[in-house]
C-alpha cells in the first residue's frame, strides 16, 4: 500500500495566502496535465485519424459532460459539508458525509448509464451528429459511458480529499491518470489504428487506475478521514444536505450541456462539420485558459468552508480577496496569448487550413470575456463553499439557462454563426455582475459578524466616580 503523508491541521493557519497556493498549486499541475490529456487526444483524433473525428468527439462531450455533472453534484455537495464540519469539529459528520458520498455517486451514475447506453445514437442524432459523424461518435460514447461509475467515484473521492486539505492525493491521481491516458492513446491509435475507441479504451482504463489510487489513500489508514462501511448506509439527512449544495454543480452541468448541445446544432447549421471541428478545438483550448479561475477556486473552496464553520470570518474574507486577484491576473495573461496570437495554437491540433482559419475566427469571439473568468468562477465557489444552497443554484442556472441559451437564439438571428460564439462572452458578463450582487450581502454579513466578535473580545472597563476616590483619599 503506497505511503501518504497529511498532516490534518493543515486548514487550521492564518497564512491564507500561502496555504492557498499549497492547495491551489496542486490542483494545478493535476488539472494541468488532464487538460494536456484532452488536448493530446485531440491532436491524435485530428492527426492520425481525421477531422469527422474530431467532430464525434465534440458531439459525444454534452454527454460526457452529464457524466461529469454528477461526480461535480456528489464531489462539490460534499467537499462543502466536509470542509465546514471539520471547521466546526464534527469529525464523525465528515466521514458520515465520504461515505454517504460515495453510495450516492455509485447509484446515480448508474441510473445515467441505463438511460444513456441502449439509446447511443439517439442521444447523438438530438445532439447534431451527421452521417459522417456518427461511426465516430457513437462507438466512443458506448465506451465511455459503459464505465461511467468509475469516472464519478473518482471525481468524489477527489473532491472529498481537496476537502480535508489534503491537495496532492487529487494531484497525483489526476496526474496518474492523464499520463496514463497519453501513454494508452499513442499505442491504441497509432501503431494498433484503434482510432476513437483506442481512445475511449484509454480513457476508462486511466479512470479506473485513478480510482483505485484514490480508494488506496482512504482505506490505507493515513487519511484524516476515514471510510466506515456503516458510513456506506444513506443517511438522508446528509444527502439532502448535498444535494441542496451539490445539485447546484449538476444542474450546471447538465444546463451546460444542454446549452451545448444546441450550440453544436447551430454551429453545424451555419457552418457545418468544419466549423464543429474548429469548435471542438476551441473547446479544448477553453480547458486551459479556464484552468486558473479553475483551481484557485478548488483551492479557495475547502479554506473557506473551514473558516466559515470555525467562524473565522476575517480570514474567509482574506482567502476570496487573494483568490480573486491571483486568478483574475493569470486569466488577463492567458487572454492577451489567446487574442493575439491564436494560429500557431490552432496549428499543434491540425494542418486543415479551413479548420485553422475558422478556429482563429472563433477565439477571437468566445474569448472576448476571458479576463472576468477568474471572477466568475471564485464567486460561484463562494456560495458552494459556505453552504448557501440558494445562490449556488441561482449562479449554477442562471449562464447557461437565463443568459447563454436566449442569447445564442437572439444573436443568431441577425448575426448567424458569429452571433453563437458572441453569446458567450454578453453572457459571462452578465454572470459577472449576478454573482458581484448576490455577494455584497454575503460579505456584509461577514463584516457584521467581525464587528460583533471583537465587540465581544474588547475589554469593558467601569466608569470611575471621582467622589468615591476621595472618600477613599480621607
Amino acid at each position: 500500500m503506497a505511503k501518504y503523508i497529511h498532516n490534518p491541521n493543515v486548514l487550521d493557519t492564518e497564512h491564507i495566502g500561502r496555504l492557498l497556493v499549497k492547495l491551489a498549486t496542486p490542483a494545478f499541475f493535476g488539472m494541468f496535465v488532464q487538460t494536456l490529456y484532452n488536448v493530446i487526444n485531440t491532436i491524435f483524433m485530428g492527426q492520425f485519424v481525421g477531422g469527422d473525428a474530431i467532430a464525434g468527439l465534440t458531439v459525444v462531450f454534452p454527454l460526457q459532460m452529464l457524466a461529469w455533472g454528477i461526480g461535480m453534484m456528489v464531489g462539490m455537495g460534499g467537499s462543502s459539508l466536509i470542509s465546514r464540519s471539520i471547521g466546526s469539529g464534527k469529525t464523525d459528520d465528515a466521514e458520515k458525509t465520504v461515505g454517504n458520498g460515495i453510495s450516492l455517486g455509485f447509484l446515480i451514475a448508474t441510473a445515467v448509464m441505463v438511460m444513456v447506453l441502449p439509446f447511443t445514437d439517439f442521444w447523438l442524432r438530438l445532439i447534431g451528429a451527421s452521417d459522417a459523424v456518427l461511426p465516430y461518435a457513437s462507438p466512443y460514447l458506448i465506451i465511455i459511458m459503459s464505465a461511467n461509475i468509475f469516472n464519478v467515484l473518482a471525481m468524489s473521492l477527489l473532491n472529498f480529499s481537496r476537502a480535508e486539505g489534503n491537495a496532492r492525493v487529487g494531484m497525483v491521481a489526476m496526474i496518474i491518470g492523464a499520463v496514463l491516458s497519453i501513454i494508452l492513446d499513442a499505442i491504441f491509435i497509432i501503431p494498433l489504428k484503434m482510432g476513437v475507441v483506442g481512445a475511449g479504451l484509454a480513457t476508462i482504463i486511466s479512470q479506473i487506475v485513478s480510482m483505485a489510487y484514490l480508494f488506496s489513500y482512504y482505506l490505507s489508514g493515513n487519511s484524516y478521514l476515514k471510510i466506515r462501511w456503516h458510513n456506506l448506509r444513506l443517511d438522508f439527512s446528509i444527502v439532502k444536505q448535498m444535494l441542496a449544495i451539490g445539485v447546484g454543480s449538476f444542474v450546471q452541468t447538465v444546463a451546460g450541456s444542454i446549452s451545448a448541445m444546441l450550440l453544436i446544432r447551430l454551429v453545424v447549421n451555419y457552418g457545418g462539420d468544419v466549423a464543429l471541428g474548429a469548435y471542438g478545438i476551441i473547446q479544448r483550448v477553453m480547458m486551459f485558459a479556464t484552468m486558473p479561475a479553475m483551481v484557485f477556486g478548488q483551492g479557495l473552496q475547502p479554506i473557506l468552508g473551514f473558516n466559515y464553520g470555525a467562524k473565522r470570518y476575517h480570514l474567509a474574507i482574506k482567502a476570496v480577496k487573494i483568490a480573486v486577484m491571483v486568478s483574475t491576473s493569470i486569466s488577463l495573461l492567458a487572454f492577451a496569448v489567446l487574442y493575439l496570437i491564436p494560429e500557431p495554437i490552432m496549428r499543434i491540433f491540425t494542418n486543415d487550413q479551413a479548420l485553422i482559419d475558422s478556429g482563429i475566427h472563433i477565439s477571437r469571439l468566445i474569448f472576448f470575456s476571458l479576463p472576468f473568468m477568474g471572477t466568475v468562477m471564485v464567486g460561484q465557489t463562494i456560495f458552494q463553499a459556505i453552504g448557501k444552497a440558494l445562490q449556488t443554484f441561482i449562479l449554477a442556472i442562471v449562464r447557461p439557462v437565463v443568459f447563454l441559451i436566449p442569447l445564442v437564439f437572439l444573436f443568431s438571428h441577425f448575426w448567424q454563426i458569429n452571433g453563437v460564439f458572441l453569446a458567450y462572452p454578453v453572457s459571462d458578463m452578465f454572470t459577472l455582475l449576478l454573482s458581484f450582487l448576490l455577494a455584497v450581502p454575503v460579505y456584509r454579513q461577514f463584516r457584521r459578524a467581525i464587528t460583533e466578535q471583537q465587540a465581544e473580545a474588547a475589554p469593558s472597563y467601569q466608569p470611575v466616580n471621582s467622589a468615591e476616590i476621595h472618600s477613599t483619599i480621607k
